[in-house]
């Protein structure tokens, strides 16, 4: 089997640059802040999702990636690609890191569907890909669904990018995840919200707040606002699809502690939970709130603020219950 062009296998994708896939509209960068635009330009969450015939040996997959230093300690970590079928982990392959090379993942005899997690913190551009001894077809298109947030959406410190919360909570709900999680972003900003609305997605889930309390500080009257403000721009693109708000998880530092506006992170999760259920009781019927704070404790944290593996699993299940209910023909595994 020759190579095929990568663009039917492609999951998770929001916008292209190029052959670049990338997640922020690259037409209107302008309008958001720098470490936003820095951020949407890794793939995270982007995938290549396959059928392969039953004694299909191999897949192999040629791309080109960024190369870490040489003095990197886990440099020979850096270009790894997981396969996964289902819920179930295959098995991972490390390449010599190249700024372009050829990867091939070996496949069970059985056949199936696959998914490829590639390394997303590398910016790899898939640029190619073929079937050793057998037959690839694009693996059944899924419900997109849009999930905004800050880092801990983007998957920070999940030890792979297979474990993040989005990645997770879109196996057990069949659903194609596009991550829009961009790490110290998320803080309210309207262009985002605007470009959430042009992209196409049968689902959205909206989870920041976090870097509402400290790196750009606000107050709960100003998050209360703004959430409306959000999900009213996201509904000019989306009237009727489930749209799920995640209030902030834990982080016992800002939990009682005032930022530089007077708020505290308790209070600013109150604000987004109040403005989420107004918005529902105002007659969006398709709305609904997840309190963030109860889903995790200290010990499900791996720095103070971001998850553990344990903590993305239990983001995932929670969120994977509470927005399973709101989609037509989905079910959760």
């Amino acid at each position: 089997m020759g190579w095929l062009d990568p663009a039917p296998y492609l999951r998770g994708t929001a916008w292209l640059d190029g052959d670049r896939p990338v997640r922020a509209d690259p037409e209107d960068l302008a309008r958001l802040p720098w470490d936003t635009a820095e951020r949407a330009a890794l793939p995270i969450g982007v995938r290549i999702e396959f059928r392969a015939a039953p004694g299909t040996r191999a897949v192999e997959l040629r791309y080109r990636a960024a190369v870490p230093p040489a003095d990197d300690p886990l440099r020979a970590l850096r270009h790894c690609f997981a396969l996964w079928q289902g819920n179930r982990f295959v098995g991972e392959t490390c390449t010599a890191p190249a700024a372009e090379a050829v990867v091939t993942l070996p496949l069970p005899a059985h056949g199936g569907v696959f998914t490829v997690h590639l390394p997303e913190g590398q910016a790899p551009v898939p640029l190619a890909l073929r079937a050793v001894g057998g037959h690839l077809a694009p693996a059944p298109p899924r419900p997109r669904w849009l999930v905004h947030g800050d880092s801990i959406t983007e998957g920070w410190w999940s030890t792979r990018p297979a474990h993040s919360w989005p990645a997770t909570a879109g196996r057990l709900l069949g659903l194609d995840p596009v991550n829009l999680g961009y790490a110290g972003g998320a803080r309210g900003e309207l262009p985002l919200a605007e470009q959430l609305a042009r992209l196409p997605g049968e689902a959205v889930t909206l989870a920041f707040g976090t870097n509402c309390w400290s790196r750009v500080p606000a107050t709960a009257d100003w998050l209360y606002a703004t959430v409306r403000a959000f999900v009213g721009l996201v509904r000019r693109g989306h009237p009727d699809s489930p749209l799920l708000i995640v209030s902030p998880v834990l982080r016992p530092e800002a939990e009682h502690t005032r930022n530089a506006l007077g708020a505290t992170l308790t209070e600013l999760r109150r604000a987004m939970e109040r403005a989420g259920r107004d918005l529902a009781a105002e007659g969006d019927g398709r709305l609904s709130v997840l309190p963030g704070r109860p889903l995790l404790g200290p010990e499900h944290l791996a720095d103070g603020l971001h998850p553990n593996d344990a903590g993305h699993a239990r983001i995932a299940r929670a969120v994977a219950e509470a927005l399973g209910p709101c989609l037509p023909g989905t079910a959760e595994a």
